[in-house]
């Protein structure tokens, strides 16, 4: 295989293998209705749809094992579509148990890993056991299919252009393919096949006529080709009897048979056949759209240079400089967007999650998902995924209590957990709440003293308190399972959050229950801020934190005990916290009454009064991390660079906020 063939043999099977995820993720989704003890037949379609394909494009490559339970699982599908089958609970549990060891078996494809010897074997016994008695079991997917009286004949012409197996595909195994539809007679041409010296190895010369006696339908034999319908010549033309009736522009249509016999193409145009809708999506590859944010972000910066540039040199080209700002912010607007997505895409695999550990753990808990069409950064969406399993499966296992506990304590024997995301700001609020016990601060504290991690004695503020459970290799479980209790996880938990620019809140009411609470960013890319001044230096401030700026007067400020401040804003008090005095800035002004107060609100509601030097104006700013390059710094989600080439710190309201000021 030359170079150029491994090179699309590889990007082929990446896109096989992204598509299986997102038509695997839809079908978990969509089986989540069997909960109900119902499948509807859209539904039902769907998954079936979803699992042919897979074995289609698993076909392709050849991933025998992966094919065949496809196709058992295929078979159960068409058994119900076509109503010779209900479902029932054992049905269910069969379909979701199949959906199960299906994904199972594409991400050990995927990995270039054999699956486990037997893998899914019950499962096929239980689906032929179904299936009845006397039929013939459903794997090997390449075993011939029994000629019944409803058998119809399709002649298949199919001629590859040259560079077929260059495209990673192999005729071979669409004729195994085609096979598995009924019974199949082929007919090899090999007319096009030059002298030895000419043959180029990558080539395909082969053609074929296929004669397919099936009682499969029009969808299932165009799906044979699907993959390959831009890479060949295909003329499918059912025996012209039986075709009458049919309405389908893949068929040869009797009206143009009297004039002209012959096949019709699969890409045919003609009258009465139904084209496909127009597609409206198109797969980027990942890496194309970081180049084109960074661009943007390039872009961005530049523009804020000419801007400076023109303004230091009183330049009169306003009007082209507000039309490069328009055009900037859409460009912007769009680049942004092609990188959003929902977090159904993470939700949708929580409440297979919440069934699977409750189950095991003898409890009874009811997910309750909120906000799921809510769009988050693509990047940022991947490394949720990880974070937010292991605090569902935390909350089921240590939030809510076994049945007899809650009912004991008053509580339905279900517990509930709810899933739910939302906007606010810049930033997206994801939290995860229980109706369960609640955490026990005492239980808490005392295992910290065991393990060493608080001193005996200390005296800790509820928030500290709480804050143990991140501490590395906490755990309060009495025993170690496969669900928990290794003390492995709410840290790491931690770290994945911070390392997107996000934090983890916690809140907790005894016998009540618990709520985690994750402020992400919306995206890591840029973002609309105000440029402030502390004495030389320049931070930017995002624009969704402020409420208000103003010079309050000295009857407003009052100084507290322990060395705080705080200003009486229209009878709410609202703390203080001086730049200057945060950061080291020696010549920033430390006196509100003679600078400026910048009033702000954090994304759970909070407010905190800024003392600055001055507002010097809105800006748009790329966001460059400082982590990545330096190191975390207290009070600082990251940097940006100015139109004067000057570096700018971005300000992290909810950090601040947590700051204590010592003195003002």
């Amino acid at each position: 295989m030359s170079t150029e063939a491994r090179n699309d043999y590889a990007q082929f099977r990446q896109t096989f293998f992204a598509e299986s995820a997102e038509m695997l993720a839809d079908m978990d989704e969509r089986l989540e209705a069997l909960k109900t003890g119902r499948l509807d037949r859209e539904e039902l379609d769907a998954v079936f749809r979803a699992v042919h394909s897979i074995k289609a494009g698993a076909g392709m490559f050849d991933y025998r094992s992966l094919v065949d339970f496809a196709h058992g699982f295929e078979a159960l599908l068409d058994r119900l579509r076509d109503g010779r089958m209900s479902v029932n609970a054992t049905v269910g549990g069969l379909i979701i148990r199949a959906a199960d060891i299906l994904a199972e078996l594409v991400a050990a494809a995927q990995a270039e890993r054999a699956a486990p010897s037997g893998m899914g074997a019950d499962v096929m016994v239980a689906i032929n056991g179904l299936l009845g008695e006397g039929a013939t079991p459903v794997t090997p997917a390449i075993a011939p299919v029994e000629i019944r009286d409803d058998t119809h004949r399709v002649e298949i012409r199919f001629t590859p252009h040259a560079d077929l197996m260059r495209k990673a595909n192999e005729p071979l195994l669409l004729i195994r393919e085609l096979s598995g539809l009924g019974h199949l007679k082929t007919v090899c041409d090999s007319s096009r096949v030059p002298e030895l010296e000419s043959i180029n190895s990558d080539d395909c010369y082969l053609s074929w006529t296929f004669e397919l006696e099936t009682t499969a339908g029009d969808d299932a034999i165009r799906e044979v080709f699907e993959f390959v319908e831009d890479d060949a010549e295909i003329a499918i033309v059912r025996a012209l009897a039986e075709a009458q009736d049919e309405g389908f522009g893949l068929w040869l249509d009797t009206e143009v048979a009297d004039v002209a016999p012959g096949p019709v193409a699969l890409t045919s145009d003609e009258p009465g056949g139904k084209r496909p809708p127009a597609q409206t999506s198109i797969r980027v590859d990942l890496s194309r759209v970081d180049r084109l944010v960074n661009m943007v972000g390039e872009l961005v910066i530049s523009q804020a240079m000419l801007r400076q540039e023109l303004a230091t040199h009183n330049l009169p080209v306003v009007d082209g400089l507000e039309s490069l700002d328009v055009l900037t912010r859409e460009l912007q607007d769009c680049v942004m967007a092609i990188r959003m997505q929902p977090v159904r895409s993470v939700f949708a695999r929580m409440p297979r999650l919440v069934r699977d550990v409750a189950a095991r753990l003898d409890k009874q808990v009811r997910l309750v998902m909120v906000g799921e069409q809510t769009e988050l950064d693509k990047t940022v969406l991947e490394e949720l995924s990880d974070p937010l399993t292991h605090m569902i499966r935390n909350s089921v296992d240590h939030g809510i209590e076994a049945p007899a506990i809650r009912i004991a304590a008053g509580k339905p024997a279900e517990g509930a957990l709810t899933l739910s995301a939302s906007h606010v700001g810049s930033n997206i609020l994801i939290q995860i709440e229980d109706d369960g016990a609640g955490i026990d601060r005492a239980r808490l504290v005392a295992k910290a003293v065991e393990k060493g991690i608080v001193a005996p004695g200390a005296v800790l503020s509820d928030d500290e308190i709480l804050d143990l459970i991140f501490a590395p290799g906490f755990s309060t479980a009495e025993t170690v399972s496969d669900v928990s209790g290794r003390g492995v996880g709410m840290d790491v938990v931690r770290r994945n959050i911070q390392k997107i620019g996000g934090r983890i809140q916690v809140s907790s009411i005894a016998g009540k229950g618990t709520r985690f609470t994750l402020i992400i960013p919306l995206t890591l890319a840029v973002l609309d801020g105000m440029l402030i001044s502390v004495g030389t230096e320049r931070y930017i401030l995002p624009l969704t934190s402020i409420i208000e700026s103003f010079r309050p007067a000295a009857a407003q400020v009052r100084q507290l005990s322990g060395g705080g401040r705080i200003v009486n804003v229209r009878g709410e008090f609202v703390p203080l916290l001086g730049l200057g005095r945060v950061f080291g800035v020696s010549d920033a002004i430390c006196d509100p009454v003679h600078g400026l107060v910048v009033l702000t609100e954090t994304a759970t509601g909070g407010r905190l009064g800024l003392v600055v030097d001055g507002l010097i104006g809105q800006q748009q700013v790329v966001i460059k991390s400082l982590q990545t390059n330096f190191t975390a710094v207290p009070g600082i989600s990251g940097g940006t660079i100015l139109g004067d080439g000057r570096v700018a710190l971005i300000l992290d309201i909810e950090q601040l906020a947590s700051l204590e000021e010592t003195a003002a």
